[in-house]
């Protein structure tokens, strides 16, 4: 027997990737329903082969599912999440609400698995960010082998994790720059058609954005709290598809080619690191698919053990959807899904 699954957020991009990916890796779903804001009762998604319509937030009965899969902003998650917990559905959510909230795991499951075990706490799980969850994916074997000391990332944010605003916007400047020229920005603060923009979020008092603030945090909360590690995110014109430029320093030495090995074995990896003009990952090639990417593996002469990397995925994918989908996986694989007698 499945299991009942609502998603709540249906209509926006990583919502629909939800739908797609429940039904692409058979999660037991019994009964699968689509939830929105009332503007949106009866748009149509698609679930595999079936078109559902989507269902009222506000009207909709949550004692009725086990598992609630939430792509909605941080205030409406932390208006609905409690409140769909508490009919004893789990809730798996994608936005920054509850990360750093210390009665709620945050997972990634390649990297703290165990850490579902205490999700009962409050019946939230939370997803990471997007750039954090491929970066930890990536950083959790090297840690194993060699523990990490500091970590300097660069990204390289596609804007669909701005949102469908965000790639209707790269596509109307795209279009128009030939023509008439681009049209002013909107969603983000500049042109971002042809250009490159090194602000995501909001600044804070240390000259950093929330967004960097976000990577370090939740590096912290799933991986080690002592490992240092500065970040500068930036936008790029990109549809899907987030890079990340990282430079390791280890407490001790890690060769390149050990670091390669590693990486090649370790779950939700794929190495492509060939020192030729097309041995590497791009955004691009990375979309659609599962895996967290890393090439460009060298050494750092610069400091005494030090290691170079860069870091692919669909931010759509791993970054979200995916994650959240294997986090309900894991649930399942562990019993820790309380399903409710049928009315």
């Amino acid at each position: 027997m499945g299991y009942r699954v609502a998603v709540v957020g249906a209509t926006g991009n990583v919502g629909r990737e939800m739908l797609n990916i429940l039904e692409e890796v058979n999660f037991p779903v019994e009964k699968i329903h689509a939830i929105a804001s009332r503007k949106s009762i009866g748009v149509e998604v698609n679930f595999g082969d079936r078109i559902i319509k989507c269902e009222d937030i506000a009207q909709f009965d949550f004692s009725s599912v086990d598992v609630v899969l939430m792509s909605v902003s941080g205030d409406f998650s932390r208006e609905w999440s409690p409140k769909i917990a508490a009919t004893g559905a789990i809730v798996i959510d994608n936005s920054s609400a509850f990360r750093m909230d210390p009665d709620v795991p945050l997972i990634v499951p390649e990297v703290n698995p165990d850490d579902v075990e205490w999700a009962n706490k409050k019946n939230i799980i939370a997803n990471p960010n997007c750039s954090t969850a491929q970066l930890v994916v990536a950083l959790k074997p090297l840690h194993d082998r060699a523990r990490i000391k500091r970590v300097v990332v660069s990204t390289y944010q596609s804007v669909s994790g701005a949102g469908k605003e965000g790639m209707d916007e790269l596509f109307d400047q795209t279009k128009n720059v030939f023509v008439l020229g681009a049209t002013p920005p909107n969603k983000f603060p500049k042109q971002i058609a042809f250009n490159v923009i090194p602000f995501i979020g909001a600044f804070k008092d240390d000259g950093y954005t929330d967004e960097e603030q976000k990577m370090w945090n939740e590096t912290h909360k799933m991986l080690d709290p002592d490992i240092a590690l500065t970040v500068t995110c930036v936008r790029v014109p990109v549809m899907v598809g987030h890079s990340e430029a990282v430079n390791i320093e280890f407490h001790e030495h890690l060769d390149e080619d050990e670091a390669r090995d590693i990486l090649r074995e370790s779950p939700g990896l794929i190495v492509i690191d060939k020192r030729d003009p097309t041995g590497y990952m791009t955004p691009k090639e990375a979309q659609g698919e599962f895996a967290v990417f890393v090439s460009r593996i060298r050494n750092d002469p610069t400091v005494e053990h030090g290691l170079n990397i860069w870091v692919v995925a669909d931010n759509l994918r791993k970054g979200a959807a995916l994650n959240a989908v294997q986090i309900a996986e894991l649930l399942h694989e562990r019993g820790l899904i309380r399903q409710k007698a049928l009315a």
